[in-house]
């Protein structure tokens, strides 16, 4: 039996995910980032490098293991990287913050016609 923590389950293009038996790559995406706790570490990570330390203060909740877990599936998909002071965001990373920020921005409006 393989070490599932030396290999993260990360979600690929054409093979099924949540909400996608085809593995279309915005589901393939929405399966990943909708991760417990991975839109909050990129989030953390937007405006500067982390340790994990600082990252598990700021997510509060998080088991250092769920934790853990999200930071490999994270590099494993090229979207953050070990910095030599923590961890940082690549640049696909920064890339597809810039295209969530206004998705947040969008949802913040949303919650309040909701109210």
């Amino acid at each position: 039996m393989a070490d599932k923590s030396s290999k993260p389950d990360v979600p690929q293009p054409g093979k099924p995910v949540r909400g996608s038996k085809t593995g279309q790559p915005i589901m393939v995406l929405f399966d990943l980032i909708g991760r417990r706790w991975s839109m909050g570490i990129l989030w953390n990570l937007s405006d500067g490098n982390r340790t994990f330390r600082d990252l598990q203060e700021r997510c509060g909740s998080a088991s250092p293991s769920v934790l853990n877990t999200r930071l490999k599936e994270l590099r494993a998909a090229g979207l953050i990287y070990n910095a030599e002071n923590g961890y940082a965001l690549t640049e696909d990373g920064r890339e597809l913050f810039v295209r969530l920020e206004p998705l947040g921005d969008w949802a913040m409006d949303w919650v309040e016609k909701l109210r």
